[in-house]
């Protein structure tokens, strides 16, 4: 079966620290480019940060996470991952990761990923960060 199931969400304070992970199955990840994505309650989901295909050497972040999150990948775990520091508030979420479809590239785009690029969406995790 062909999936994205995300995990290592959780409750944690401000200031603290969580790692998202994705993990693929039924298909190799490392093909194509991967995005995180975030929905807040009565918000429309944004495009968080991305990574592209194969070594990953090219990433995007949203200027609201710029220093604090880091997207990696593990193609050997067909894994990626989004490790999150000093977290605020307003980075309480669901997260969701998807893969880009390839008819869209395999790079980032400088504008962030959009959602309609993406498929295989996962469940979702969810970052709650309160006090």
């Amino acid at each position: 079966q062909v999936q994205l199931v995300e995990s290592g969400g959780g409750l944690v304070q401000p200031g603290g620290s969580l790692r998202l992970s994705c993990v693929a199955s039924g298909f190799t990840l490392e093909h194509y480019a991967v995005g995180w994505f975030r929905q807040a309650p009565g918000k429309e989901r944004e495009g968080v940060s991305c990574i592209s295909s194969f070594y990953g050497t090219s990433s995007y972040y949203t200027e609201s996470v710029k220093g604090r999150f880091t997207i990696s990948r593990d193609n050997a775990k067909n894994t990626v991952y989004l490790e999150m520091n000093n977290l605020k508030p307003e980075d309480t979420a669901t997260y969701y990761c998807a893969k880009k479809e390839i008819e869209y590239g395999t790079l980032c785009a400088e504008r962030g990923p959009k959602r309609y690029e993406y498929e295989y969406w996962g469940r979702g995790t969810q970052v709650t960060v309160s006090s």
